[in-house]
């Protein structure tokens, strides 16, 4: 088999395994890769950098080249366009995540197979992506929903892999992995310590998301 489609499943695979990707938004690029190292510490080994955050691409770059792919998966978030996402491919992104589906970008990620995971709010959004090879939905934002939702999707698309970002949290984390979600984004409710400089509180949150999504998935 192909080896970029093995590491595209690969990729795939342990985002799933660990059930969760962190949203890093900054100020900064400095702060942003200090939330990265944090999340890393605390047993979230994939990344997403929102492409809000300055310099986002030297955010990326910079991870990749501190951790290498085998320890931590560094993906580009708030992706809105194929010239956005080839940028960020070129820098290290090993997956790329937008707010909204956009069928340049998932032919360009095709194209390179890599993960595309594209934001979709309706049923007819998600079906036009999964038609363009898209394997993972992000519902969004989750926050207009409650965890009841995966289960009414996946009566009419079975087949649909979802992962709601927005409006998750410890409260509520077991409740949406429990629902079926093949993960979960997580950004201001484990990354807030940023904003003090307290990093550790977001290992230790880190460490509380991955152990309730671990303990939901025994149940």
């Amino acid at each position: 088999m192909q080896k970029h489609m093995v590491e595209k499943m690969k990729t795939l695979q342990r985002i799933h395994d660990t059930g969760i990707v962190a949203v890093v938004r900054a100020p900064d690029p400095k702060t942003a890769v200090d939330i990265g190292r944090a999340c890393l510490a605390g047993g979230i080994d994939a990344i997403e950098v929102a492409f809000t955050v300055p310099k986002a691409h030297r955010v990326i770059a910079a991870l990749d080249e501190e951790f290498g792919r085998e320890e931590l998966l560094v993906g580009a978030g708030t992706v809105m366009d194929s010239e956005t996402a080839r940028i960020a491919i070129l820098e290290g992104a090993n997956y790329i995540v937008g707010p909204s589906f956009d069928e340049h970008t998932a032919r360009l990620c095709n194209r390179y197979q890599l993960p595309y995971m594209p934001g979709c709010f309706t049923i007819k959004e998600m079906v036009t992506a999964m038609e363009a090879g898209v394997e993972v939905l992000k519902l969004f934002p989750g926050s207009a929903f409650e965890p009841s939702i995966i289960k009414a999707i996946k009566g009419p698309l079975p087949q649909a892999a979802l992962m709601p970002t927005g409006g998750v949290d410890l409260a509520n984390v077991g409740d949406w992995i429990r629902s079926g979600c093949f993960a979960v984004g997580v950004g201001g409710e484990l990354t807030a310590g940023a904003k003090s400089g307290d990093f550790q509180r977001i290992t230790e949150a880190a460490k509380q998301f991955t152990a309730k999504i671990q303990q939901a998935r025994k149940e």
